[in-house]
This record gives structure tokens, C-alpha cells and sequence, in this order.
């Protein structure tokens, strides 16, 4: 017994040297020098004075980021929602899951010890056989004991199932922040359309109280006999038809109103939002460097980890093919009175280690590798498209912050030029050098430009916000744009 005491740690030392499994690497990926869609041309990956480009950090706080847009009510809104917001709830508690999960893998590296008592009568057959002394009797047992066992990670299993549940526990971690990046962008997103709303709302009512004024004018002309009817028809048209597009948008606004309520975990029945006619500014956000994109965005961290604990699984899928050495000891007392029960020749004991292998499983391990192996690989295949999807999402708002600022600044000249059109188109229709329809299809023309530049400065904003959202996070100490009030 004394031998094999000595023998078992000797052994254990031994085969502890053996480590099982593939080492993990990060999978390589294709990162080009420098985005192709730049703001201005050529691309540049140096900041505009006022921005520092944030320290790497796949899962690091992203900040305040929508400070940028300088809106009190939108950084009131977000603030909410880091709060109360029900999928930012979800995303925690499956962290906090994947972290328990970490601590059960972990009690792996320690004994288990457990305790027993107990107090039984047991009645033995009056037929048994070479324990006559027993037959028929009645007989009481008392015993109290305590156990340890103990498993050397010989093979690493235990370390490979640590590593595993500790990579996934960091996915778990970037999915929480990409969780809340997302919400705070979809936020921000649902804000500025809302302002957007506002701002053709503003348009529309401007344009009605106009429109209201020419059917006058038409309708003083009609009853001095020098309009006729058709013309008549054709002002109380173009009056109604904007009228209802001045309703379709109080559809539009409540919906994301609504939406914007459940976002900051409030019922939609009692929430409100009064953006009281402010505009915003786009900022000029500058591109940074594509390897930043590997560093800061939580969704490529979380593929990532998963792609590491794939590669454990592997570890541990490897070493089940290995026995497992058991070290046991377990003593106490047993006694069939209670008087002699705590007594020193009531005592028992035992100990000694014990190797499990498995001769032969049909295949299952065989298979339980495989299927690790095809794993990782589809880990890897996920990793992977989740970068390129990541380079496509930044080049397309790239992209659409660059050209939506050239369209911004050709739809204001068309925006004056229709103005002028309508203007004239008036003038002469008082003067009677031209018909009704003109001026309706004037007014048609300017309406349709306001609300195409209205437009784009949605789409820009929106723009903005995705980009943000694509690259990850931030930049530091941006200087915030000054809001205004709308025009109209």
C-alpha cells in the first residue's frame, strides 16, 4: 500500500508533463492599409485637430459617444437606456451565466470532500449461509464519515474546459457591449428621425398656411370671374393632398416615439418626446486605421474568444482518449451501539489511487473530435465574415458621409432655385401671363426638394451614428457641434 502511495504522485508528475490538444492561435486576416472610402479623397487615417484616436479595447467602455452630437435630450435619452433598457438586461445576465459557468469549470482543480452519518437497524435472514452467528437477528448500525477524492489534471482536460468556459465568458463580455452599442445606435438613429419628422412636419405646416393663401387668391379670382373652376379644383388638390401627407407623418413620428419608449424600458402609453424644432449637424468623424477596427469592435472580440474556446474544446475532446488517475481517502467510525460508536477500534480507513481508461466506446470520442474540429471551424468561418462584414459596414457609411455632403450641398441650390421657380410662377399667375397648373407644379417642385433636403439630413445623420456604430466606438475629446434652430 505504502509503495503505491509513492508511487501515485510520481506518476502524476510524470504525466502532467504531457500536455494534449493543438496551441491556439488567432486565425489570420486580410487588414488593408487604409479604408477606401474616405471623407475627401484621398482616404487619410490622420484625425482632424480636435480628435484623438481611443486606446484599443474590444470590450472596454465605449463612453458617452452620441456627446457628439451635442443634443441634452438625446444624451438624456441614452443614459436611460444604459439603465433600463430590457436586451442590455438580457446580454448581463448571460454574462453573469458564462462567468458562473467559468467558477464550475474551475472547481475541477480542487478535491472534493464530502460527510455521512448515519443510524440504521437491518434484520438478516435466518438462512444465510457461513454467518450463523447473524442469522435471524436484528442488528443496529451506527457510522460517521468524511471522504476526499482528487483527480490530477494529468491530461489538461480540466484546464482545457477552464479555458473554454473562460473564452466564452469574454465572448459573453464583448456580446454585452455590442449589445449596448447597438442599442445606443439604434437610439440615436430612431432620434434623429424623429427630428427629421419634426422637421418636415415643420415644412409641411409652413406649406399648408402657403397653400391656404394661394386657394384664397384663386378662389377671390374665381368669384371675379376671371379663374375658373378647373383652377379652383386644382389649389383646393394641392391643399388637401399636403394636408394628408401632414397626417401620414403623424404616423410616422408616433411609431418612433413608441419606439424610442421601449428602447429606454418605458411603457409607450406615457412617453413623450418634444424635440422643440432643433437641427443638428453632422460631425465630421475622421476614419481612423482599419487594424483599429480589429481592436475596438465587441462583435469581431466575441468571434474571437468563441474561435479560442472552439480550440480548447479540441484540448479536451483530445484528452479523453488519455486515462484519468483518482486519488481517494476516506475514514471514520462504525459501530453497532452507540456507546462504543466514537471509539478508537470503531474507527475505518482507506486509501489509495485509482487509473480509469476506456478500452473501447464505439467511436464515441473519435466522433466527440471530429465534430470539435468541424467547430472550430465554423468558428473561424464566423470570425472571419464577421471582419469582412465589419470592413463592408464602415466603407459603406464612409461612403455615405462622403457623398451625402456633396448631395446636401447640390439639393440646397435646387431647393433656391425651385423657390425662385414658384416665386415667379405666382407673379405671373396674378398677372394672368400663365394658368393655374404652372403654379401647381411649381409649388409641386419646391415642396418635393424641401423634403428631399430634409431628407438628406436624416440620411446624414444616420449615417453618422452607423458609422460610429461600425467602427466600434468613438473618437476621444471630439469637439461637439452646436445645435440650431430650424429655419422654417
Amino acid at each position: 500500500m505504502r509503495s503505491s502511495l509513492l508511487l501515485a504522485p510520481i506518476v502524476a508528475a510524470v504525466l502532467s508533463a504531457c500536455a494534449t490538444g493543438p496551441a491556439y492561435h488567432k486565425p489570420d486576416i486580410s487588414v488593408p492599409a487604409s479604408y477606401r472610402e474616405g471623407v475627401g479623397a484621398p482616404a487619410t487615417n490622420t484625425p482632424p485637430p480636435g480628435w484623438v484616436a481611443a486606446s484599443p479595447g474590444d470590450i472596454e467602455d465605449r463612453g458617452a459617444w452620441w456627446e457628439v452630437f451635442g443634443d441634452p435630450q438625446l444624451k438624456e435619452l441614452e443614459a436611460r437606456a444604459s439603465k433600463s433598457n430590457q436586451s442590455v438586461k438580457q446580454a448581463l445576465a448571460a454574462l453573469m451565466v458564462a462567468r458562473s459557468a467559468v467558477g464550475v469549470a474551475r472547481s475541477g482543480y480542487s478535491p472534493t470532500i464530502s460527510a455521512s452519518s448515519s443510524a440504521s437497524r437491518f434484520h438478516t435472514s435466518q438462512n444465510i449461509v457461513g454467518r450463523a452467528g447473524l442469522a435471524g437477528r436484528t442488528v443496529p448500525d451506527y457510522s460517521v464519515g468524511i471522504g476526499a477524492s482528487w483527480e490530477p489534471d494529468l491530461f489538461s482536460r480540466v484546464r482545457h474546459t477552464v479555458d473554454a468556459a473562460d473564452a466564452r465568458a469574454q465572448a459573453s463580455s464583448a456580446d454585452l457591449a455590442s449589445v449596448q452599442l447597438s442599442i445606443h445606435a439604434e437610439l440615436a438613429v430612431d432620434y434623429f428621425d424623429l427630428l427629421d419628422t419634426d422637421a418636415q412636419t415643420a415644412l409641411l405646416q409652413k406649406t399648408v398656411a402657403s397653400y391656404t393663401s394661394a386657394l384664397a387668391l384663386v378662389q377671390h379670382r374665381f368669384d371675379a370671374g376671371v379663374a375658373s373652376d378647373l383652377e379652383l379644383a386644382q389649389a383646393e388638390t394641392q391643399l388637401e393632398t399636403t394636408r394628408a401627407q401632414l397626417v401620414d407623418l403623424g404616423v410616422r413620428r408616433g411609431q418612433l416615439e413608441h419606439a424610442i419608449a421601449t428602447m429606454v424600458g418605458e411603457p409607450a402609453s406615457t412617453f413623450t418626446v418634444r424635440t422643440n424644432g432643433i437641427e443638428l449637424t453632422p460631425p465630421a468623424i475622421p476614419q481612423g486605421i482599419p487594424s483599429q477596427l480589429l481592436e475596438r469592435r465587441p462583435d469581431i472580440a466575441a468571434a474571437e474568444r468563441r474561435v479560442a474556446g472552439s480550440n480548447a474544446d479540441i484540448g479536451e475532446a483530445v484528452s479523453a482518449f488519455y486515462p484519468d488517475l483518482m486519488l481517494s481517502v476516506s475514514g471514520g467510525f462504525e459501530a453497532s451501539s452507540v456507546g462504543s460508536w466514537l471509539s478508537m477500534p470503531s474507527r475505518f480507513w482507506a486509501i489509495g489511487p485509482a487509473i480509469l481508461g476506456t478500452i473501447f466506446d464505439g467511436g464515441k470520442r473519435k466522433h466527440q473530435l471530429e465534430g470539435a474540429r468541424a467547430q472550430y471551424d465554423q468558428t473561424v468561418a464566423v470570425y472571419r465574415q464577421t471582419v469582412l462584414t465589419a470592413f463592408q459596414e464602415v466603407e459603406d457609411n464612409l461612403n455615405a458621409t462622403r457623398q451625402l455632403a456633396d448631395e446636401a450641398g447640390t439639393q440646397q441650390k435646387a431647393v433656391a432655385s425651385a423657390e425662385r421657380a414658384l416665386q415667379v410662377a405666382l407673379n405671373r399667375y396674378q398677372a394672368g401671363a400663365v394658368g393655374y397648373l404652372d403654379v401647381v407644379t411649381a409649388q409641386s417642385i419646391a415642396l418635393s426638394n424641401e423634403r428631399v433636403a430634409a431628407d438628406i439630413s436624416r440620411r446624414q445623420m444616420d449615417a453618422s451614428v452607423l458609422l460610429v456604430k461600425a467602427l466600434g466606438g468613438p473618437w476621444a475629446d471630439s469637439p461637439a457641434p452646436t445645435s440650431a434652430p430650424h429655419s422654417s
